[in-house]
């Protein structure tokens, strides 16, 4: 996956959050059964060189994992979490076979709400700002003092 609007429909999917990572998982509905996979680490989780590592790691597992367990015809995006680096290999592994098997069984959690997108309620846009108050000084302001 490499178009940002790919990401935003699998947000949309069902979600089963891992110690590791977060995966999130949508069918496309468009008829072909390839699954495909994005992965997503953001600067919250360290340099340049932390989320690398962490995206190749992600990227052993799917090879690993997905040609068995994946779902057919959805988008897969594996979010990476702030322990995902310094996690067991095989205890990764363990928790994306059951995160893939929690959204095939139904048991995922819902698409959330809303969002933190552009736009919208809650994206920081205008805020209601109060007149200031009225200035109470018993002095006129263009006299000069006496």
């Amino acid at each position: 996956m490499t178009r940002r609007a790919d990401y935003l429909a699998a947000n949309r999917g069902q979600r089963a959050p891992m110690p590791g990572f977060v995966l999130l998982v949508r069918d496309r509905g468009d008829g072909d059964p390839t699954a495909r996979l994005g992965i997503t680490v953001t600067k919250k989780i360290g340099g340049a060189v932390i989320r690398n590592r962490m995206k190749r790691r992600f990227r052993a597992l799917a090879r690993e994992i997905l040609p068995a367990h994946a779902i057919a015809g959805a988008d897969h995006v594996l979010i990476g979490r702030e322990g995902g680096v310094e996690r067991d290999y095989a205890l990764l592994a363990a928790e994306l076979e059951k995160a893939l098997r929690r959204i095939a069984s139904g048991k995922g959690a819902p698409p959330r709400e809303g969002g933190r997108g552009r736009g919208g309620r809650g994206s920081g846009g205008s805020k209601r700002v109060t007149p200031p108050a009225p200035h109470n000084d018993p002095a006129p302001r263009n006299e000069p003092p006496a």
